[in-house]
């Protein structure tokens, strides 16, 4: 009987040791898991979308003069994306200055859980762009470069795409509207700001990381298993006496 009392002593002692230790890797793996959605990195992908505009991840290179940049996948906090447009060979400016517009975008909405797709969307800002005295080609239009610079990233934080536009040969006139206030851009020489609506995505965007939702499942079914086992063993020892 002292030997079956013995037993059990060390069977408890082993299973609470066991307990203790999968506790502790319960909350490495949850540390781990909440880390996950945003590692470093340029994690953010852009994605140049035509009219009609929709959130799906895919590039359009030939856009009309009105067109969208998409940003996806980019990690959570005070972060910005500054943004280049220049003319592109062989649609160049006979003046030599290649820039058609710069503009600065949020993009820290919320983690990069999603990645680059629909759900991962971070921001979306509308541009028209005016080219001034810069000759279209026949065919395919002007030939725009499109450079991102992406707050947040460890080593390389440039993003680039290049495209073409039509439909804009003549200087327009472009009215934008942001919420309740209307601003109207007019149409000139080269390096003109064109039109800019943003898009806000407050309230949605990427959707919420759910990889750690299985540790209280997990828990709970290992409680179970020890409250088994104790079980199991005090029954035993009751059947020794």
């Amino acid at each position: 009987m002292r030997n079956s009392k013995g037993v059990t002593s060390r069977a408890l002692w082993t299973m609470g040791l066991l307990a203790a230790m999968l506790t502790a890797s319960l909350v490495g793996t949850a540390q781990v898991a909440g880390a996950a959605p945003n590692p470093t990195g340029n994690n953010g992908t852009i994605k140049i979308d035509d009219t009609p505009f929709d959130d799906l991840p895919n590039n359009e290179p030939h856009v009309g003069c009105t067109f969208q940049v998409d940003f996806y996948g980019y990690d959570q906090g005070r972060l910005f994306a500054d943004v280049r447009f220049e003319a592109h060979k062989p649609t160049l400016s006979p003046s030599g200055d290649q820039v058609l517009r710069t503009d600065r975008v949020f993009i820290g909405e919320d983690s990069n859980a999603g990645g680059g797709s629909e759900a991962g969307l971070d921001a979306s800002r509308t541009y028209t762009l005016t080219f001034g005295d810069i000759v279209p080609h026949k065919i395919q239009g002007f030939h725009v470069k499109l450079t991102i610079h992406a707050q947040g990233s460890r080593g390389a934080d440039v993003k680039h795409k290049v495209f073409w536009v039509t439909g804009c040969e003549a200087a327009t006139t472009t009215t934008t509207t942001v919420g309740a206030t209307t601003t109207t851009a007019g149409g000139g020489g080269g390096g003109g700001l064109g039109g800019v609506t943003s898009t806000s995505l407050l309230g949605g965007g990427a959707l919420p990381f759910t990889g750690a939702n299985f540790l209280p499942m997990l828990a709970t079914g290992l409680l179970l298993v020890l409250v088994g086992v104790a079980g199991l063993v005090a029954s035993r020892r009751m059947r020794a006496r």
